[in-house]
């Protein structure tokens, strides 16, 4: 579990560090853009995370939409509300990959820990009477390595526990900047009553 969760802390780390840097970079170059197809190409040169992109290009994909189907039904706000809110989920399922397996170890490490803690304890109570008379050197050593057991589930919780809050900080950051870019983007593709510029 340990290992687990150390590779997701350093590699969400490294991914969330570079998507704020991304983000910014990506929002400025879209709207420095002239029109929607410069926007495009600026954005697959500032975006390599893929955070900004599939919003402008599910917005963009929206003409291809079947005439007389349910995802050409409503008016041109409503289709490009449902394009982006699902182009917005994938990005955001992206990016919270891993979360829940640093809140798996997080929450079940300690009980892992004191599981051994109980099971050392039971063994090394259980020998007393095979051994002869009681001495508290029976007890102390077993009973000794057995708690090292609980502090090892904590050693592995502890980081797990402070890295799901720091990286879930930074993931509803990034969520917060992504969807007023994509409540932005609707605005401006519904005023133009088209994605074909």
């Amino acid at each position: 579990m340990s290992v687990a969760s150390w590779v997701v802390i350093v590699w969400k780390g490294w991914l969330l560090r570079r998507a704020v840097a991304d983000l910014s970079l990506s929002t400025a170059a879209f709207w420095q853009a002239a029109d929607l197809t410069d926007a495009q190409a600026r954005l697959q040169r500032f975006d390599p995370q893929q955070l900004v992109l599939p919003l402008l290009q599910a917005a963009r994909g929206l003409d291809n939409a079947a005439p007389h189907t349910l995802a050409a039904a409503g008016d041109r706000s409503q289709q490009l509300t449902r394009v982006l809110r699902d182009a917005l989920h994938r990005v955001l399922h992206r990016l919270q990959f891993g979360q829940v397996l640093l809140a798996t170890v997080g929450s079940t490490a300690p009980f892992v820990g004191l599981l051994g803690t109980v099971w050392g304890i039971y063994h090394a109570l259980s020998g007393f009477g095979l051994d002869g008379p009681f001495r508290i050197e029976q007890v102390a050593g077993p009973v000794g390595e057995a708690l090292v057991m609980t502090a090892a589930g904590l050693a592995v919780a502890i980081p797990a526990v402070l890295a799901y809050n720091v990286l879930g900080r930074q993931i509803a950051r990034i969520e917060a900047d992504l969807e007023g870019f994509a409540r932005d983007l609707r605005e401006l593709l519904a005023q133009q009553g088209g994605t074909s510029t």
